[in-house]
């Protein structure tokens, strides 16, 4: 990671951080770090709001105005932000399991707002922090500690799910496709609306241990093999794309955002 980037954006009196030797958390950081660089938003501008779980941990290394909240209630608590200071910039960090069980309500009628918040969710397919519980985007079949014969629950497809309720800016890639990560974020954080960028991590010590996937470079090189990118999916046959994931920008369809709706009504009341 440049120093630069460090020294700007980072708590570096906090480092080193804690997550275990080959978790992707770490490059999905950097990444959100770099495309704030690279829009060269101001720094005091931005609240990075986050709830529990190893992604969680990301706010207490960022240097910028953070809020480090309870398990799954991160988006309402970035609601607040973003409602009580519209032109901040809200960045949400939050994990699987953090975003869609505890806190899928809260992700569904977020998206449906369109409110301006970008949320970057870290998927490990595991809920790494608490003791590798699966989580609702753990494969069907794959173990965790509370599915120690396999979890028959069918995943959720966290980008479909964040389009289909209406965020107005979704897209997926992977802690080995960093330059694409970081070009989603970018996208993201331009969008007015609502922002979803899921984050394929990886999880060596619980999900990949639980599940035999090898060591940090095994499941990067996963990534690398599995993810095929929705440009380039629609001119390949069925066949070819089994057992792959689609990675790329999903959807980009901006509407009006929610605070401004919220501030139309405030002038119309005003002027009664």
């Amino acid at each position: 990671m440049p120093s630069a980037v460090v020294d700007k954006f980072f708590r570096t009196n906090k480092l080193p951080q804690i997550w275990c030797p080959g978790c992707g958390h770490g490059i999905i950081t950097r990444a959100i770090t770099v495309a704030v660089e690279k829009l060269g938003f101001d720094r005091d501008k931005i609240c990075v709001v986050s709830g529990i779980g190893c992604s969680s941990r990301a706010t207490g290394y960022l240097d910028f105005d953070t809020l480090h909240t309870t398990h799954g209630r991160a988006l309402p608590f970035a609601t607040g932000v973003k409602l009580a200071n519209p032109d901040m910039k809200v960045i949400v960090i939050t994990g699987d399991g953090d975003c869609t069980a505890i806190g899928g309500n809260h992700l569904i009628h977020a998206c449906r707002r369109n409110i301006g918040i970008t949320t970057i969710v870290f998927n490990n397919n595991i809920y790494g922090m608490t003791g590798g519980q699966y989580s609702p985007t753990t494969p069907k079949f794959d173990k965790g500690t509370t599915a120690p014969y396999g979890n028959i629950d069918k995943a959720f497809d966290i980008s479909n799910l964040a389009a289909s309720a209406g965020a107005t800016y979704v897209g997926r890639s992977t802690a080995y496709h960093t330059n694409l990560l970081i070009s989603l974020i970018e996208n993201g954080l331009k969008n007015d609306g609502f922002s979803l960028i899921e984050a394929i991590s990886s999880c060596p010590t619980y999900y990949g241990r639980k599940n035999k996937k090898g060591d940090a470079v095994n499941m990067l090189e996963w990534q690398k093999d599995h993810a095929v990118n929705i440009s380039a999916a629609s001119k390949m046959t069925p066949e070819s794309l089994e057992g792959k994931f689609l990675i790329g920008e999903f959807k980009n369809s901006p509407e009006p955002e929610y605070t401004s709706e919220y501030q139309k009504i405030i002038d119309r009341f005003n002027k009664e």
